[in-house]
């Protein structure tokens, strides 16, 4: 039999890694698939990732796929500004595990 793995204490660097979860209506419909989007640092590793989920939500990471949403340009009053490019987590959970994005960590 195996040894029950220790639950991991979430750090400083977890928390920082994880910005927030985004939500839109297309990371609702991969919810129904076992799947949770959040916003990351922009120099967060798929291995940094997956750890820092695991430890602060205390669930079983399947798979971690990451993208860089490049910022729209927009104008405003007539001023054309830039919004800053971001990275973006889809994070997929074994069968059975769940995290609420509703509340808060």
């Amino acid at each position: 039999m195996m040894a029950k793995a220790k639950k991991q204490e979430a750090t400083e660097a977890d928390y920082n890694t994880i910005i927030a979860p985004h939500i839109t209506e297309k990371a609702t419909l991969g919810s129904e698939h076992g799947q949770v989007t959040f916003r990351v640092a922009k120099n967060a590793t798929k291995p940094q990732i997956k750890q820092a989920v695991e430890s602060l939500f205390d669930v079983k990471v399947k798979a971690v796929n990451t993208i860089v949403q490049k910022g729209k340009t927009k104008r405003f009053k007539g001023i054309e500004a830039r919004r800053s490019d971001f990275k973006k987590a889809i994070v997929t959970l074994e069968d059975g595990e769940t995290i609420d994005v509703g509340a808060g960590v």
